[in-house]
């Protein structure tokens, strides 16, 4: 929402600070047309309508009849200029101040003079060179219409030998100025207040611009609705699991939205106590929903949290990971300590001159497990001391070409050994690429150590399957019975006499930390694959 600057003017050319919207200037130029005309339309009205009393003496019926006549075809002239605004706003404004004291005091001394009374019409006029000018003219046209009236009774106090109202005259000047002061103060007040309001106006809509920004780019999804069920703000994140809301006009109501969602909340209207419920999308598995009451001064609205469950157990595993290194740390001092001294006294001992063959064996025993251990400690630090993901976009054929170069020559093996299928070249992760790599480090070394390498290549396949990005490591081992792949991923679960049972379980937990997915499966051949679903870029909740 954003606010476009009003262009002002400053009426008055020898007035500096005073301005007012250029729109709002023609508006009151205008007013003032349409008050102009009343007048002038009535002073002809008098004239023909021959009002007893109004012209006091014969002579001046001439001079009345073309004063009128001229101020109202004058006044017709100045509204087409500003109906169609033939001229600049200035000169037009000027130029009917003037025009209107001219003809207002030729006008009072048709009629008689002072007093007549028509001279009281000067003080609309400049009240409204206050309001339309401002500044030192307003002042200017006070003073204009002053000497207008003060030189009016000078002509006919020697042209009549009747007793004139100087005083009245003089009384009639000051409230000339007194207006013009007053209505030039209150133009400026007005401009204040108005220059107050638009700040406001703009603050008040940039809170707005943000708040709705920062909404909209929450991770958790947020719905606020009444009690009929009719959305009043829904941000992105909210709609995001359900596909079929996808680049259309924003819902109206929940049902729109997911017509599950909608008996939930009717559920939780009928018992307030559970406020919390699952939300079953196809695309993001589960969504966390959490139903409050939410009362302003005028009305009352509910509002829906929504939250993906990956999300949610991420930071589960964050909180989880930070307690484990806690612990770790503390176990990995205590037991690194003795275990040095313990390997350091075998190698000490096994180069002893009269040691037997079986001593030596035991010696040796005593460092193999001392190493052993002390892996097992590295391993639990670096899964304790592990940071939180930060990921980005990554195309993962391009990707993977290049980590297999590297993987190959770190582990000293032949470049073809792994091989590459991908259904779709395009196809793009959401994930840290420093924990991308240690997964596919733990997979591709488990797949080079106990895979079939007779029966084929080890395959890294990449496909889309029910609209996430999949990467497959085949590597035609033969069928992990059922007793074992249930424990795979459990901590310090090892079939293998020199493993720690840590890799395949650091890989699960880097993969749930970035709101990915490992798991075990046969693939179609009854062969070994391990799978990883990762977060697809242009799915993600957290990218909505």
């Amino acid at each position: 929402m954003a606010l476009h600057t009003t262009k002002k003017i400053s009426p008055c050319p020898f007035s500096k600070g005073y301005s007012i919207p250029i729109e709002q200037a023609w508006s009151l130029l205008k007013i003032f047309f349409l008050y102009r005309f009343i007048i002038s339309s009535l002073f002809i009205i008098i004239l023909y309508s021959h009002f007893e009393g109004f012209i006091p003496y014969e002579k001046s019926d001439q001079f009345f009849y073309l004063t009128s006549h001229s101020y109202f075809v004058f006044t017709l002239f100045s509204g087409v200029c500003t109906f169609w605004r033939l001229f600049n706003y200035q000169l037009q404004a000027q130029l009917v101040i003037f025009a209107d004291i001219l003809f207002i005091t030729l006008l009072m001394h048709a009629s008689g003079g002072v007093d007549s009374g028509v001279g009281i019409l000067l003080i609309i006029s400049t009240a409204s060179g206050g309001l339309l000018i401002g500044g030192r003219c307003a002042l200017l046209f006070a003073a204009l219409a002053s000497l207008a009236v003060i030189t009016e009774q000078v002509v006919t106090s020697q042209s009549n030998s009747a007793i004139t109202s100087s005083t009245y005259a003089g009384i009639l000047g000051l409230s000339f100025f007194t207006i013009a002061y007053l209505s030039n103060t209150l133009a400026r007040q007005t401009e204040q207040s108005q220059f107050l309001a638009s700040q406001h106006q703009k603050t008040i809509a940039n809170l707005e611009e943000l708040n709705q920004h920062i909404i909209q780019h929450l991770q958790s999804g947020i719905i606020i609705c009444d009690l009929d069920e009719k959305v009043i703000l829904c941000n992105a994140a909210a709609i995001a699991p359900h596909q079929h809301l996808q680049n259309t006009q924003p819902p109206s109501n929940l049902i729109d939205i997911s017509p599950q969602l909608s008996e939930l909340f009717q559920q939780w209207l009928s018992n307030h106590h559970k406020n919390a419920a699952l939300l079953k999308t196809s695309q993001y598995g589960d969504v966390y929903s959490q139903f409050s009451l939410l009362k302003t001064k005028l009305n009352t609205f509910y509002m829906i949290l929504m939250e993906d469950m990956m999300l949610y157990n991420q930071r589960l595993q964050q909180n989880k990971l930070a307690s484990l290194g806690c612990l770790t740390a503390s176990i990995a001092h205590e037991i690194r300590n003795p275990l040095g001294a313990i390997s350091h006294a075998s190698q000490l001992l096994s180069e002893a001159p009269d040691l037997s063959e079986q001593d030596l064996r035991l010696t040796q025993i005593i460092q193999s497990h001392s190493e052993r251990i002390n892996k097992i400690i590295e391993d639990i630090l670096q899964l304790s001391r592990r940071k939180p993901s930060h990921r980005i976009k990554i195309k993962l054929n391009q990707w993977l070409k290049t980590y297999l170069q590297s993987f190959t020559q770190t582990y000293n093996c032949p470049a073809d050994s792994f091989i590459i299928e991908s259904t779709d070249n395009d196809l793009q992760a959401y994930m840290d690429v420093d924990h991308l790599t240690q997964i596919l480090d733990n997979l591709c070394a488990n797949a080079l150590k106990y895979g079939d390498s007779s029966a084929g290549k080890i395959t890294l396949r990449i496909e889309l399957k029910n609209n996430k990005t999949c990467l497959k490591i085949i590597d035609h081992a033969d069928e992990i019975p059922p007793e074992i792949a249930s424990h795979l991923f459990e901590p310090f679960f090892t079939t293998s006499p020199t493993g720690t049972g840590l890799g395949l379980y650091i890989s699960k937990e880097l993969a749930e930390l970035n709101q990915a997915k490992l798991s075990y499966a046969l693939h179609a051949n009854r062969k070994s694959c391990f799978t990883l679903y990762l977060p697809n870029v242009d799915h993600s909740l957290i990218d909505a």
